[in-house]
């Protein structure tokens, strides 16, 4: 299987090349994904079936622990982070204690590492729940996916575990009010017998009219960069992105690729 997991709760600081030097934060199990997608280009692999067992969080005063520890040890080095980035194995909106997880994380950055930004990187999924949106509002840069413009192409690359329609995302993205950095993955392939390929004309189309409901404050637009799952994924090349990224400058809303 394709992918790999983070072993650590921090782990880093790593070059990034959407956020410069960027410290992780991992919420998630240590040793097995955790996610509510299952998207067919996930660095981590595939999603596990769920079990019994309840999901080994780390806690929440563990987070906090080890990320000060890091933060001292990284200001004695004077190698500060550009970011402070949830980030892992997974989703990591699911941690139960997401909420107070982004208070402390901005209480010990002020403190430690006022020039970094507090970043997620999430699919968007929770966002439904009120205390994970009040909790994203509060972030830097709140990163979150919207990586195809129809409901089938949505399900076929992001194959969440509980589906939901692709219009109560992009609903819930409207309601940050442009307070908000959209990430897309542009990818062609097949997967299950379909075609995947969010590049066409008509996805395209239908995904622009989402960002122009969403009026995100930026679209980071990017290719495949790992292995993945899926084995005949393809990856865009730079004029293909560049070309999508130009229909969205045209549109009025700012855009970059991310090579």
């Amino acid at each position: 299987m394709a992918g790999f997991l983070f072993h650590e709760v921090i782990f880093g600081p790593v070059r990034s090349r959407r956020l410069g030097l960027s410290l992780g934060i991992n919420l998630l199990p240590l040793h097995t994904k955790y996610c509510s997608f299952n998207c067919i280009y996930c660095e981590c692999g595939w999603t596990p079936p769920p079990t019994d067992q309840p999901p080994a969080f780390p806690s929440r005063d563990e987070v906090r622990n080890y990320l000060e520890q890091r933060l001292q040890q990284l200001a004695g080095e004077h190698y500060l982070p550009d970011a402070l980035t949830y980030a892992g194995n997974g989703e990591p909106t699911l941690h139960p204690d997401f909420a107070g997880i982004v208070d402390d994380t901005i209480m010990l950055r002020d403190k430690y590492a006022p020039g970094a930004k507090v970043t997620v990187l999430s699919n968007a999924s929770r966002i439904g729940i009120p205390s994970v949106f009040t909790a994203l509002g509060k972030l830097d840069n709140n990163i979150l996916k919207l990586d195809a413009g129809s409901g089938k192409m949505f399900s076929l690359i992001n194959n969440p575990v509980d589906p939901d329609p692709l219009e109560t995302l992009v609903a819930g993205l409207e309601k940050f009010n442009g307070e908000v950095i959209i990430q897309s993955m542009f990818l062609r392939g097949t997967f299950k017998g379909e075609v995947v390929d969010n590049t066409t004309v008509v996805e395209v189309d239908a995904w622009l009219q989402h960002l122009l409901r969403i009026k995100p404050r930026l679209v980071m637009i990017y290719p495949i960069a790992r292995d993945t799952p899926v084995h005949n994924l393809v990856k865009i090349p730079a004029e293909e992105l560049n070309a999508i990224a130009a229909r969205v400058l045209s549109a009025g809303l700012n855009a970059k690729v991310y090579e």
